[in-house]
């Protein structure tokens, strides 16, 4: 006895097509950001980590990886790779500032940020508006960076005139 034969699901048009999602990221970004609910709010296990100095915030990001690493693996587009490696370096470096970085790792959920661009990713058409997006996200941030160092340039020449 062969395996019962399963007919293509046809759709409607304007119905709308099942929600794609990855249970393991779903899972990984829960535990890192969501596991300990606190009334309105909830972290987990990355901010608990981002208090061990040194290798805490690594060991977070390494185990965060793995929501990326499961993109790749579903043929996500670089454009949201490079983003979600982004969110993660954000909160690692951020993370790793003594005091601030501590605060900033509970409220900084860059697993649940990861995981939603994940899903969105899985679930578009990979049209141009989703995509322009992500450009522009780089755009500002690049920009933002361009600006601040040009702020600290500046005040480094300010102070160097004065003396």
């Amino acid at each position: 006895m062969g395996s019962p034969i399963h007919e293509p699901e046809v759709f409607r048009a304007g119905e709308r097509l099942p929600v794609r999602r990855d249970p393991v990221a779903e899972k990984i970004a829960w535990v890192m950001d969501g596991l300990i609910p606190m009334g309105r709010w909830s972290f987990g296990l990355d901010g608990i980590l981002g208090l061990v100095p040194g290798l805490g915030d690594v060991i977070g990001a390494l185990i965060g990886m793995l929501i990326v690493l499961r993109a790749v693996q579903a043929g996500i587009p670089r454009v949201v790779i490079a983003r979600m490696m982004t969110n993660i370096a954000i909160d690692t470096f951020v993370g790793s500032i003594p005091l601030l970085g501590d605060a900033f790792d509970f409220m900084y959920k860059s697993n649940a940020k990861n995981l939603r661009l994940y899903e969105a990713a899985l679930n578009s058409d990979g049209g141009r508006r989703s995509m322009a997006r992500h450009w522009g996200f780089f755009v500002l941030l690049f920009a933002g960076i361009a600006l601040f160092m040009t702020v600290i340039v500046l005040g480094v020449l300010s102070l160097i005139h004065k003396l």
